[in-house]
């Protein structure tokens, strides 16, 4: 069973169709240990509307107490910025298209590093960046199968 790893599209939907605060992720970890990146928490409390903000606190409480919180180390952002270089010129992206792909580079750089596959639903920029780093990841549809 490889550890997976939730971007944060994952959590806003699983948020958005919860009841109650409860996030059911079960079905898309299959039994897999699951891995909580800082930068998706980072997100997710930069997100989160007032009635959300305490589940996110319970994620943060309970992946920090069964130690599997990924932060990045200082490899994975020299690596981030080495790929979004490469990436700019490989798709013409401009500085905005840039900025809004650092955290979802960090945060693949880093799964990688550990082996961790990242399950999202963003197709597109996943795809892109595995092309230039290579590293593990899934759609969260792929997931659920």
């Amino acid at each position: 069973m490889a550890a997976l790893l939730f971007d944060t599209s994952i959590y806003i939907t699983a948020l958005r169709t919860s009841a109650e605060g409860n996030l059911n992720l079960r079905q898309l970890a299959a039994g897999s240990p699951v891995w909580l990146s800082s930068v998706v928490l980072e997100e997710l409390y930069a997100g989160v509307n007032p009635r959300d903000a305490r589940t996110v606190e319970r994620l943060e409480r309970d992946f920090t107490k069964a130690k599997r919180v990924i932060v990045p180390s200082l490899n994975d952002w020299a690596l981030t910025g080495k790929v979004l270089a490469r990436f700019s010129s490989e798709y013409d992206y401009e500085e905005i298209g840039k900025a809004r792909l650092t955290n979802d580079a960090l945060l693949a750089m880093s799964a990688g590093r550990q082996g961790i596959t990242v399950v999202t639903a963003n197709r597109r920029d996943f795809a892109r960046l595995a092309k230039l780093r290579p590293f593990s990841w899934q759609l969260a549809s792929d997931s659920a199968n």
